[in-house]
């Protein structure tokens, strides 16, 4: 059955059952991985709870060198593609791809057109012998769909793309608007460049849901999108399921050619915050040298205008501890049978916004990341109970309440990092 929208357009359902958009990264899939290795990411992924794979049907611009030769389209004589001339054998490669990950039980959210081979996006100004003539996109569409809609993707039309010049949005328009009569059952997006939220009206009429990303950036004036980003979305646009679907991957490098990567407390710090601040119909998990499918002795070809560093090779980038946290995520969601989140920034009185709040029927979920006492607007005798999850370690501790100066104080927790507090509230 195809993954549909709740009834409040917050979160996904399938089967009629709650579905939490849990994805890993896995761009470059269909040009730099056997089936072999297809078959041990598949079984491990499976394993930590993953349900989603985020691919770009076409070769990512940033993958790692691979001895395959995996081409979607035949070449003319300087070396470029071809696009009016398809290679059968690439999208039947895929499709058997496609096939084994069904098989064992994830959901494909696959881009269509990453913004390389798009006129007049920002990579593309880098890149214009990849463009895609629009005459061409239909004829590719046509054997997107023959190749990928039996498995009801989720289609994500744009890949780390800006939408400011007609021309491209034309052309990211068009794609669309051929899936969406071909296959009408399956859901559309647009994944935009990091820290982007603008959006042309007509593309917001026309998606599901919305995807933003806060991206690879270490400068201090960034580090807030994980929360500023959602609210922008909650406050300007319709309601949508909401979805960071590119926050720091583990490992990788700071963009810009900073030196230093995310870590595993920074990428959970990049999922609980966007949670909390109403991106909660899901998240998604990236390991650097997963997505580019990394192999020693390989070239890595830093991506143009971010410059990351040289990754480790997907070994042992599959292995990253940050991916079993991203799990406890979904299992949190499942345990508590959370759906949407509601932002409640008003009842907190700490004078910091990196601690985050959110509402869930009977309960407030803090996320914590450095420790100190909470402070909240609430009756005190309101309150339940407490439970604080490390998540760090995932040992649980009962937390204490007490008033002082006549405001509820949770008090500090006894872990080494960052916590979430579950609040429970008396049925009044």
């Amino acid at each position: 059955m195809n993954i549909t929208i709740s009834e409040n357009k917050r979160y996904f359902k399938k089967n009629n059952k709650n579905f939490f958009y849990f994805a890993d990264t896995c761009w470059s899939a269909f040009t730099n991985i056997d089936l072999d290795s297809w078959e041990y990411y598949l079984q491990y992924r499976r394993r930590q709870g993953f349900n989603v794979l985020q691919i770009n049907i076409l070769p990512q611009w940033d993958a790692s060198e691979t001895h395959f030769n995996y081409q979607p389209f035949e070449k003319d004589n300087d070396g470029f593609y071809d696009y009016f001339h398809i290679k059968q054998e690439y999208f039947q490669h895929a499709r058997k791809m496609c096939e084994r990950a069904k098989e064992f039980g994830f959901e494909l959210a696959l881009v269509v057109l990453w913004c390389n081979y798009v006129p007049d996006t920002w990579a593309n100004k880098l890149m214009k012998s990849k463009t895609m003539p629009f005459d061409a996109i239909e004829n590719y569409i046509k054997k997107v769909h023959e190749t990928f809609s039996t498995f009801n993707p989720f289609y994500i039309i744009s890949g780390d793309t800006d939408l400011e010049n007609q021309s491209s949005i034309n052309h990211y328009r068009k794609a669309s608007h051929l899936l969406r009569h071909l296959a009408p059952d399956c859901l559309q997006s647009y994944h935009i460049r990091g820290r982007m939220v603008e959006l042309p009206e007509e593309i917001i009429d026309e998606i599901d849901f919305y995807m933003y990303q806060t991206g690879h950036s270490a400068k201090e004036s960034d580090k807030e999108m994980c929360y500023q980003m959602p609210k922008y979305f909650l406050t300007n646009y319709p309601v949508k399921p909401l979805i960071n679907s590119e926050p720091c991957y583990e490992s990788i490098g700071y963009a810009g050619n900073m030196y230093g990567r995310f870590h595993q407390f920074d990428i959970r710090r990049a999922a609980w915050q966007s949670l909390l601040a109403g991106a909660s119909a899901g998240i998604t998990y990236g390991a650097g040298g997963v997505y580019s499918w990394h192999e020693y002795g390989k070239h890595f070809s830093p991506c143009i205008g971010e410059g990351f560093d040289m990754p480790h090779p997907w070994q042992i980038a599959l292995h990253y501890p940050g991916a079993w946290d991203y799990s406890d995520i979904k299992h949190i969601f499942c345990e508590y049978k959370i759906t949407d989140l509601n932002p409640r920034q008003d009842i907190l009185l700490n004078e910091t916004k990196e601690i985050r709040i959110a509402e869930y029927q009977n309960r407030y979920f803090i996320y914590v990341p450095e420790n100190t006492t909470i402070k909240l607007k609430i009756d005190i005798n309101d309150i339940e109970s407490i439970t604080i999850l490390d998540l760090e370690t995932r040992r649980k501790e009962i937390g204490n309440k007490y008033k002082k100066d006549g405001i509820c104080c949770l008090e500090m927790h006894t872990f080494g990092h960052d916590v979430l507090y579950i609040v429970e509230l008396k049925n009044i």
